[in-house]
């Protein structure tokens, strides 16, 4: 949970959230197929229900000022991976500070797949 005071008072944004605000930004991005599980805990829990996730395949991890992001995405067959990747880090930042007003530090994009 990340918690902040405004001069009006005080803001809770949980990481939840923040996973599903980023998933959808991702999804959305051109040359993204879909997302990839990440840690035990998420393959376990796609393995058990077989419906899909906003929140699939994102760690979020910081404070009030800024934040750290890992992506695990699934690509297109053919598509420049480059272009993908900087085009997903110029949407998430925007998304956040645009959503929330925090900055994003770091974002880390991992390709788990490729599929045609």
């Amino acid at each position: 949970m990340i918690a902040y005071e405004t001069r009006l008072g005080k803001i809770e944004i949980s990481y939840e959230y923040l996973s599903k605000l980023i998933g959808s930004a991702v999804s959305s991005c051109y040359g993204v197929v879909g997302m990839a599980p990440s840690g035990k805990r998420q393959k376990l829990f796609n393995m058990l229900s077989k419906k899909e996730y906003a929140d699939k395949g994102i760690l979020v991890k910081g404070d009030s000022d800024s934040i750290s992001v890992e992506l695990h995405i699934i690509v297109t067959y053919g598509m420049n991976i480059n272009a993908i990747a900087k085009s997903i880090v110029n949407k998430v930042k925007f998304v956040i500070n645009e959503s929330t007003g925090i900055t994003v530090d770091r974002i880390t994009v991992k390709v788990d797949g490729i599929k045609e």
